[in-house]
């Protein structure tokens, strides 16, 4: 890893009509579209669901990094997020994120350890630190 701070710098170009392209350096470009509930079209990501997609993400890599750290045996992670979008004080924002984390873990693991583990792989994630929304956590610990 290298030193704070850290920078990430993204390219966005459009014409008047069309998707927006978003690129960086040595990765494949994305498409974006307004979703359907801001009259697009509902067939390309759009910033909203780029900014859901984040947390999912940040959430799972948070929790793959601290169960290594932590040497914790676990089989798969999956995680479903809701983000909320409403108007707050005449301004839109995202109000909350609703995490349902489903882990399956090998049956001779600690499911305690294991919700340990995710609940601090929530509090680390530093995409939903850097936001204001609050983050609701929901587990659902398996074994195999």
């Amino acid at each position: 890893m290298t030193q704070f701070p850290h920078d990430y710098s993204i390219q966005s170009s459009a014409q008047v009509s069309g998707p927006v392209v978003l690129e960086r350096s040595g990765l494949p470009s994305l498409q974006s579209l307004p979703p359907v509930e801001f009259g697009g079209p509902g067939d390309h990501w759009s910033p909203e669901d780029l900014l859901v997609a984040a947390v999912a993400d940040c959430f799972i890599l948070s929790f793959r990094a601290i169960s290594a750290a932590s040497k914790f045996a676990w089989e798969s992670l999956r995680c479903e997020v809701t983000g909320k979008l409403d108007r707050v004080d005449r301004k839109i924002c995202f109000t909350e994120f609703q995490l349902r984390a489903f882990l399956v873990i090998p049956s001779d693991s600690a499911p305690d350890r294991a919700k340990h583990l995710l609940e601090k792989a929530e509090q680390t994630c530093f995409i939903t630190n850097s936001l204001s929304a609050k983050v609701h956590l929901t587990l659902q610990i398996d074994t195999q």
